[in-house]
């Protein structure tokens, strides 16, 4: 039913910034979007949500998604930088993020709107304040609409004083009597005047229960006493009338609706897999037609959901009639979305089903994709769901384990997950004992001893074990075929690392540049900038700067080239964006220090701060503090160049090799200062002595000494 109050209103409030429907369960606030949104006409990119997007990267993800439905062109190097190894988690890098964004939405042509319904559903004071700035920053051309059954934590009444905020709440959402008998009518009830004003009355106005008790009163001859039968709270009411609607359903009907209560969506080839009939899309449509609580999520009418207030009823009633049978439609939506490509959500419905067998099944086979696609942490958070028993016996599981704590820092328990894998590829098939070796994806079990080998190479690495690392890199080198170009060019990466840090400089390049070429044929372009600095680092040491500033230049012209480069954002107009772009222009603002070009080292660190940290790779922050330091000092502004080191310490990752340490940097700088005695307590701290035996990862620190 058309609303022209409230249209009006929504349409009127296209002058502002944002749009915010605000109002408890049942009021119709998507059923009111949507048809404004039809009514209109307009570009809008909609974005249903629920608890799984408050994960702040997953919603960038899926709003960027959303906005590709009316311009496809916008975001598509956002995309690759959020699914990047190191997706920016904190506020900086959402604004750097978001920022980019903006720019594409505001080269969009003609006006967009852009809705988020239920917001209420997710729980994330980063995405609070993401958005926040994206409100602020709002090109003209496009509207925020948001539908809510709380208000959002955003600065609503900043907005209202600027007049930037039109406000839809309960109190306009409710049916007056006008239109609660408009309604009443269209659903083909011929009611009195007084049975229309007791019956909204009774409601006050609460649209889900008017539809209710609409429908409940189809075909009925004791209407009055009907609406006299009822009263009490929303949820009350809700109930009731509920069960009066189904139970007034035909048993075609009935049977559909809470077969398919399981479901968050639904389409008509996925109810056609749960309920085993093939009239899936005509029944979704039918539902539809009959206003009983179905709300379409698209356009072409292919995918729906119910109403959240219907589909609790109708899963509580699935309940007390059929608890046996849950397991089983849980465990047919697992398949379907199996064989439709839809992992997630089939693991998710095989732990609903309580198919944990069937859940490790779907993780183990999901690991390749979502660890290779940087989202460790989503897959770990689904093993740990799984009964230990049946991880313990699942050697890529154990494994996957193992490679996801390395990736969070957790290095603890990393080898007893190696072992535990280890132990089934020395004995498969145990004479005692009722464990067996379960494996679902043979290809990553094939090369499991080689990918148990970079992972402790990775672990060695991490725990600054240079041999370590190089023994166990060359181990996983030696297992690994050629075709395994991922897995090859991890183990150099690591390899040419170890080489480094133990100053063996030309096996560290080899390395490095075997690293690149098989990261690149496997598609990991992003590991090419990653490979660009540690070579430039490598030809620095080696004292050859012509050669690490051609490394520099060369990879800077990729970067900066937008058609050579599909995974760049753009972080200003006309200006492709690439993680590790940065890293170049610290990278050459050192190099032009060196030299004593100061004027093109301070243009080149200027530009590395404005392109933002999250165009910098890990550990590149304090890389540019450091930059910024030897540039200060370089200039005579010593003191400067202390706060910037102490900066940099504060960035300083002290679990990783440093072969030139800040604490080192700052004695240097207090020797120039003549505060020889705080440089001294820094050589005693250290337990530097001129008679030591030197080594190359200490050798900056002997220097500093000396």
């Amino acid at each position: 039913m058309l609303r022209p109050r409230l249209l009006e209103r929504l349409q009127n409030g296209l002058q502002r910034k944002l749009t915010l429907i605000s109002a408890p369960a049942g009021f119709g606030k998507t059923t009111l979007i949507s048809a404004w949104v039809t009514s209109r006409r307009q570009p809008t990119a909609w974005l249903s949500l629920g608890a799984e997007e408050s994960d702040p990267i997953r919603f960038l993800i899926y709003l960027v998604a959303a906005l590709q439905s009316v311009a496809p062109a916008v975001g598509k190097g956002i995309l690759a930088l959020l699914q990047s190894p190191q997706p920016p988690t904190d506020s900086a890098g959402r604004e750097f993020v978001l920022t980019a964004l903006l720019n594409e939405i505001a080269a969009i042509e003609g006006d967009t709107l852009l809705v988020l319904d239920d917001y209420h559903l997710l729980d994330a004071a980063a995405i609070d304040e993401a958005l926040t700035f994206l409100l602020d920053h709002l090109p003209p051309q496009m509207h925020l609409v948001i539908t809510t059954r709380i208000d959002p934590d955003l600065p609503l009444a900043r907005y209202r004083v600027r007049g930037q905020l039109t406000e839809v709440r309960a109190a306009d959402l409710r049916f007056t009597p006008t239109e609660a008998a408009e309604f009443l009518n269209q659903m083909g009830l011929s009611l009195s005047e007084e049975e229309v004003a007791a019956l909204e009355a009774r409601t006050e106005g609460w649209i889900a229960g008017l539809q209710m008790a609409a429908l409940s009163m189809a075909g009925r001859a004791d209407t009055a006493q009907f609406i006299q039968a009822f009263a009490g709270s929303h949820r009350f009411v809700l109930d009731y009338l509920a069960e009066e609607v189904l139970q007034r359903q035909p048993d075609h009907i009935r049977r559909f609706l809470l077969q398919t209560a399981i479901l968050d969506q639904l389409s008509g080839p996925l109810c056609d897999a749960i309920t085993g009939q093939a009239d899936g899309q005509a029944m979704l449509e039918e539902l539809e037609r009959g206003n009983l609580f179905v709300v379409p999520l698209d356009d072409q009418r292919q995918w729906y959901r119910y109403h959240h207030l219907f589909a609790d009823v109708l899963q509580a009633r699935l309940m007390a009639e059929q608890p046996e049978r849950v397991s089983s439609l849980h465990r047919r939506a697992s398949e379907w979305y199996e064989q439709n490509a839809l992992p997630a959500a089939a693991i998710r419905h095989a732990f609903a089903a309580e198919d944990f067998v069937r859940a490790a099944a779907l993780v183990e086979l999901a690991w390749p994709a979502i660890f290779k696609g940087f989202h460790p942490t989503t897959w770990l958070g689904w093993v740990q769901a799984l009964p230990p028993d049946l991880v313990r016996t699942r050697p890529v599981l154990s494994v996957g384990c193992a490679w996801t704590l390395l990736d969070n820092g957790e290095l603890e328990t990393v080898e007893a997950h190696l072992c535990e894998a280890e132990r089934w590829l020395e004995d498969p098939a145990p004479e005692t004992g009722d464990e067996a070796m379960v494996v679902v994806n043979e290809a990553e079990f094939r090369t499991l001893p080689a990918v148990i080998a970079t992972g402790r190479a990775y672990l060695a690495r991490a725990c600054g074990d240079a041999s370590a690392t190089i023994k166990h890199a060359r181990r996983a080198l030696d297992l690994l075929p050629e075709p395994e170009h991922y897995w090859r060019g991890v183990a150099a990466m690591f390899l040419g690392m170890a080489y480094w840090t133990s100053g063996e400089l030309e096996a560290a390049y080899r390395a490095i540049v075997d690293s690149m070429a098989s990261l690149q044929r496997a598609g990991h372009l992003h590991f090419q900038l990653v490979g660009t600095v540690v070579l430039a680092d490598i030809r620095v040491v080696q004292g050859r700067l012509d050669d690490a500033v051609t490394i520099y230049e060369r990879a800077l012209q990729l970067a900066s080239s937008p058609k050579k480069r599909p995974d760049t954002a753009v972080a200003g107009p006309g200006e492709p964006m690439l993680q590790g772009k940065a890293n170049l222009h610290v990278g050459l603002g050192e190099l032009h220090c060196e030299r004593g070009d100061l004027e093109s080292a301070a243009q080149h660190l200027q530009r590395a701060k404005a392109l933002g940290k999250h165009a910098l790779l890990p550990g590149g922050e304090y890389r540019l503090h450091i930059a910024l330091a030897r540039l200060q000092e370089a200039q005579g502004d010593l003191a400067g160049a202390l706060v910037l080191l102490d900066e940099a310490e504060r960035l300083e990752n002290r679990d990783a090799p440093n072969a030139q340490p800040v604490a080192a940097l700052k004695a240097r700088l207090w020797v120039k200062q003549g505060r020889l005695a705080e440089a001294l307590a820094w050589a005693r701290d250290r337990g530097l002595l001129a008679n030591d035996e030197l080594s190359y990862p200490h050798e900056f620190e002997y220097i500093t000494l000396a």
